[in-house]
């Protein structure tokens, strides 16, 4: 591969639905009321469009649980898995992910560390590990999808950063 060429992802990061979106901009999986502010700084990882905010968004900090929305698709039943965390999301709606695929995962900057957690049909935890981030990024999560969906019992891998355990983004089993 040469340097002008960028490696496409193997697996597809998914970020927040549009329907849960618009939940989370009423109550958050807390049960506590949004509240909007608008970021003059700026660099805080989105959920909802999977790219970082720009200075002067109005966005919101919100508790969101991944794994209750997912097992409320499947009937999965995760019980303590169930975890709630903060995310950053646009306080209205939005475009979500760009149209364009630029071939790269989200928020993957080399030497940051991500835990990747493996997740069965019910929703319980079977595993995981520890991610530091290479360059290229692409390749070095490309390689800890493949590990983790070498297991025929994982059915969804969620990316979270080790530093404040937030939620980045999931990745489910390819069809």
């Amino acid at each position: 591969m040469n340097a002008t060429t960028t490696p496409a992802t193997t697996y597809t990061p998914r970020p927040i639905h549009p329907t849960t979106l618009k939940q989370l901009r009423i109550t958050d999986d807390a049960a506590r009321p949004c509240a909007p502010y608008t970021d003059t700084e700026g660099g805080d990882p989105l959920r909802c469009c999977l790219r970082p905010i720009a200075p002067g968004e109005r966005v919101a900090l919100v508790a969101y649980a991944p794994l209750r929305r997912w097992a409320a698709e499947t009937g999965a039943t995760p019980g303590a898995y169930d975890e709630q965390g903060p995310v950053f999301i646009h306080a209205d709606d939005c475009e979500g992910p760009a149209a364009e695929d630029t071939g790269e995962y989200p928020f993957a900057r080399p030497g940051a560390l991500r835990t990747l957690r493996r997740y069965n049909a019910e929703g319980h935890i079977i595993g995981g590990r520890l991610l530091e981030i290479p360059d290229p990024a692409t390749e070095g999560f490309d390689a800890a999808f493949a590990e983790a969906f070498a297991d025929p019992e994982v059915a969804l891998v969620h990316v979270r950063a080790v530093e404040y355990g937030c939620f980045h983004f999931e990745v489910r089993r390819p069809d």
